[in-house]
């Protein structure tokens, strides 16, 4: 068989950083991991090529090449994987899907050769022997949880690792907790399912053995799951593997504010690398954190949380949401003063929405208050649910809180103070050598285009030189951070005035 693995394109969103890339040189943030797991379960003979759209072009030469076409998506690619599909059509080649989008609404999809959804350790297995017997079916799903300590390690050699800012890699699937706007335990459980020490140590090196020097980041919905596991486990290895390999990599994450709770798991990731992490912040009103049974963040104080994991080293991105049944008109001015109080540079503050598959999706399907199915993108001025305060009151609110945090003035004094107050007590170890030239190379050319770009084309210059010049004279050490902010700034600005 010749299979076709395709990756559909992203839109111009928050987390494409579509106008950061540009910078460095680079086509997009992540490779697919998902893809490039599938491909290491398909029979070793098979012929396998990978297209990612966000990084190269599909010809209708690659469709001819194929036997089969394999497509991964969520939601957020879901005009451009219609688009595909439309086009694979066109061509007569024979489509297998799976992913989020596909296993959350695949009932959409009747005219998809094969449906292959729910994790694939357990599905592939049982539409490739199908396959193998001349009799694949439509659809193929699971309600079972697999043992991902038997899952392959991707096929990292289908890559052109130059094309993107980052590597990805995934220790762990599902999450304890039971938020009602996320559909990540109806994916994927609640139990926290890991996989080994050897496998993430496996794995590493084989990105590294790809000559991959940078950042790497571990994609799990929340690495924290399984805390014991990963303090007498899996991080001594990666601080081991790390140290042998003279630190090759930079690590970040996705985790609860309860890690702000133990201090012994943020030295160790401090220690095994990792430089950042991804908290769901959500909102700083407790009654809208109960509405939305959000208890990891009750009953504590959130700024307090969010800045003992800065301090330890740990930088925090935050995601935000309005428009809970229980915001007041005060919510927003909230959203501003905490954002702006806790530091925390990268905040994605998106409408509420209900993605299928959710708690929130079936609550509000019931009260009659569902208008469509989600975009995906958190940032887009949309909701599909009928908001209680109004759709007008609604939108021209979170206007104000965009305008109140991502407005140069007060985006570029938030990011100062972050510099001013930048002082870990665990610091990481890095050390300088031949593999990560290409890195500081890049750094370098950010750093001339910025000059170019943010210092003198743009009409806010006026920010942007008083951030460096700042940072030069009393924070030079931390010149990079100044220089990296600046440029995501100027992203979230570019993104935001596409909708306002």
């Amino acid at each position: 068989m010749k299979i076709l693995l395709i990756y559909p394109e992203y839109p111009d969103t928050f987390w494409s950083f579509k106008h950061a890339l540009k910078f460095i040189s680079k086509k997009a943030v992540h490779p697919p991991l998902g893809l490039l797991t599938v491909a290491a379960m398909l029979p070793v003979d098979w012929e396998k090529r990978l297209i990612d759209m966000n990084v190269t072009t599909l010809t209708d030469k690659d469709l001819d090449w194929a036997d089969y076409v394999f497509i991964s998506a969520m939601i957020v690619q879901k005009q451009s994987a219609k688009d595909l599909i439309d086009r694979c059509k066109k061509s007569g080649t024979k489509i297998v899907a799976g992913g989020p989008f596909f296993t959350a609404g695949y009932d959409d999809f009747a005219d998809i050769d094969h449906l292959v959804l729910n994790e694939a350790e357990i599905t592939l297995p049982l539409f490739l022997t199908d396959l193998e017997h001349g009799k694949p079916r439509h659809l193929y799903k699971s309600m079972e949880f697999p043992d991902i300590k038997k899952t392959p390690a991707p096929l990292w050699e289908l890559v052109d690792m130059k094309k993107y800012v980052s590597m990805t890699i995934q220790y762990s699937r599902g999450c304890p907790f039971n938020c009602e706007f996320c559909d990540i335990t109806t994916l994927y459980g609640r139990r926290s399912r890991t996989k080994t020490k050897d496998q993430i140590v496996t794995e590493l090196e084989n990105i590294h053995s790809q000559g991959w020097r940078g950042n790497v980041f571990f994609v799990d919905d929340n690495f924290i799951g399984n805390r014991k596991k990963l303090k007498f486990d899996v991080l001594p290895a990666i601080i081991d593997w790390m140290k042998k390999r003279k630190y090759p990599f930079n690590f970040s994450t996705e985790a609860s504010i309860d890690l702000s709770d133990d201090e012994m798991l943020m030295q160790m990731m401090i220690k095994a690398g990792f430089g950042g992490v991804f908290v769901g912040i959500e909102t700083p009103d407790d009654g809208s954190l109960a509405e939305c049974n959000k208890s990891q963040n009750r009953n504590r104080d959130l700024i307090t949380s969010v800045k003992k994991i800065q301090k330890f080293g740990l930088q925090v991105h935050g995601g935000f949401i309005v428009g809970f049944d229980n915001d007041s008109p005060s919510i927003f001015k909230s959203q501003i003063e905490f954002i702006q109080k806790s530091r925390i540079i990268t905040a994605m503050v998106g409408m509420l929405n209900a993605p299928r598959g959710s708690n929130l999706y079936k609550r509000i399907e019931k009260e009659g208050r569902l208008l469509k199915d989600t975009s995906g993108d958190n940032t887009d001025f949309s909701t599909n649910i009928i908001p209680k305060m109004g759709s007008e009151k609604l939108s021209l609110a979170y206007k104000n809180i965009i305008n109140g945090i991502y407005s140069p003035k007060p985006y570029y004094e938030r990011v100062r103070d972050y510099l001013r107050e930048y002082k870990p007590l665990e610091k990481r170890v890095f050390r300088l050598h031949l593999g990560h030239l290409r890195y500081h190379f890049g750094y370098a050319g950010a750093f001339f285009k910025s000059t170019w770009f943010l210092g003198i084309r743009d009409k806010e210059r006026i920010h942007y030189w008083k951030l460096l010049f700042w940072s030069l004279f009393r924070r030079p050490h931390l010149l990079h951070i100044a220089v990296a902010c600046s440029i995501y700034g100027f992203h979230f600005r570019k993104i935001f005035a596409n909708h306002l």
